[in-house]
């Protein structure tokens, strides 16, 4: 009988402390839920720049990129000279050279869709490895940038990170709807078991 009382004075109390802990988690997850990181950042106050330039390296050619009003434009430097758009077999070449991976094959990603795993700039290499956990190397169309690695473990991750902050269709939007909603009421249940806690010990 004593045993008995134990473990459940014990599941009790053990009870509280997760809970508290719990109701802080909700707490924080509804104020994440609810801020936009950007303006968090101060994103907001940052005045838009008329012009912006990059200079890089592609394939021992110096390029320049020029952005202005949101559209980028590719050059030689300091030549100036127009660029033309990776082919394919550098899109392979320049994933052997800036990567560990073997490349095998390369399409060109031309559009995007809900929860895709690359969620970047269009249009972009992608190139597929030898690998056991199926990784896909994104590189840049114009710059020959690695924009993005994806294999199976980051596939699992992105699917369970969809699960965690419920927005199944992006899998990347912590401010949705259904998340709010359900974390507010994450908040009433833990405030009502804490409670309920104090009101049991009381009788």
């Amino acid at each position: 009988m004593k045993t008995k009382r134990f473990v459940r004075n014990f599941h009790r109390y053990l009870s509280i402390f997760v809970s508290i802990q719990l109701l802080l988690w909700t707490i924080s997850g509804i104020y994440f839920a609810y801020n936009k990181i950007e303006l968090i950042r101060g994103e907001q106050y940052r005045l838009p720049k008329a012009i912006e330039y990059r200079i890089f390296d592609r394939l021992g050619t110096s390029v320049i990129e020029t952005i202005e009003s949101g559209k980028k434009t590719y050059q030689t430097y300091p030549e100036g000279d127009a660029i033309k758009p990776l082919t394919k077999e550098e899109a392979l070449k320049i994933t052997a050279e800036k990567t560990t991976l073997n490349p095998m094959e390369v399409s060109l990603v031309t559009e995007l869709y809900p929860g895709a795993e690359y969620r970047g700039d269009l249009p972009v290499y992608k190139v597929t490895t030898d690998t056991k956990d199926g990784i896909n190397v994104y590189v840049g169309f114009m710059t020959g940038d690695i924009s993005s690695i994806r294999s199976d473990s980051w596939r699992i991750w992105d699917f369970l990170w969809s699960l965690h902050i419920m927005d199944y269709r992006e899998r990347d939007n912590i401010n949705n709807i259904l998340l709010q909603i359900l974390s507010v009421l994450a908040l009433v249940t833990s405030m009502s078991g804490i409670t309920l806690f104090f009101v049991r010990s009381r009788f």
